[in-house]
């Protein structure tokens, strides 16, 4: 019988803490049970498999993400949208950076089109309206924006950044800034 008050959403968050303390690598099943101090076997009846953990954790986390894009962006345009969605991204890669990896998890097409991260491809074509992008070219900046705050932040969270003047705020404001430029004058194909 399975320990009470277990259920796969608490899994999940329990999953994502310690994804955030020790690592998006390092949750498993087997770590989770630990965690709660009940057998392997009696996570089974609410995961599949540690997979099936990190997919839970990685959808998660891109809910989170996209709830607090949402959050950020409303009401604004332009670069001021442009610079608060990057901003979340990049804080919480700093706040949860073992979240922040589970959302960069490949998800299969099923799993991936039911998540929060068509949201998040939404948010970005709206933020790009603001700089009247032709649709068909959306989606390259949507790729472009989204390799930049991801791939910033991860190198960040590595210490890519840490051993060199100037420092990396100053490095990610020039960043947005050149963004901004380069979306007002987006090139034609």
């Amino acid at each position: 019988m399975a320990r009470a008050g277990l259920s796969a959403e608490r899994l999940a968050r329990a999953g994502a803490e310690l994804a955030d303390e020790v690592g998006f690598d390092q949750v498993t099943v087997s770590a989770l049970a630990r965690r709660f101090d009940v057998k392997v076997a009696s996570l089974y009846s609410h995961v599949k498999n540690s997979q099936d953990l990190r997919t839970r954790i990685a959808l998660l986390a891109l809910e989170e993400l996209a709830d607090r894009g949402a959050d950020a962006v409303a009401g604004r345009s332009g670069k001021d949208a442009l610079t608060a969605l990057a901003d979340v991204y990049r804080d919480y890669a700093h706040e949860h950076p073992g979240r922040f990896a589970a959302s960069q998890l490949r998800l299969d097409p099923q799993t991936a089109a039911a998540s929060a991260g068509p949201r998040h491809t939404r948010m970005t074509r709206s933020i790009l309206r603001g700089y009247d992008l032709a649709e068909e070219e959306q989606t390259h900046a949507v790729r472009l924006l989204g390799s930049v705050f991801h791939g910033y932040a991860s190198l960040e969270m590595r210490g890519a950044f840490s051993h060199s003047a100037p420092d990396s705020q100053e490095s990610w404001s020039r960043a947005m800034d050149a963004l901004d430029t380069l979306l007002r004058n987006w090139p034609a194909p």
